[in-house]
């Protein structure tokens, strides 16, 4: 089973540590970063594709997927 999940958070250095995280634990990137301009905060917020292979598991919507 393949996991997809979607990173996102204000483009500082807690992104790139969400980021690295997620490697650490596993995850490959998926695709290239987005960046958006959030008017409401006043700053840029990146988001980032992360996938990971999960063999012996059912997929349920239930699962948290960070801890996986």
């Amino acid at each position: 089973m393949r996991l997809y999940r979607l990173l996102s958070g204000p483009d500082d250095s807690s992104f790139c540590h969400k980021v690295s995280k997620a490697l650490h634990d596993g995850w490959e990137l998926h695709g290239d970063p987005s960046y958006a301009y959030n008017a409401e905060a006043g700053q840029m917020q990146c988001a980032q594709a992360v996938t990971k292979y999960a063999s012996g598991q059912t997929y349920s919507p239930d699962m948290k997927l960070g801890d996986q």
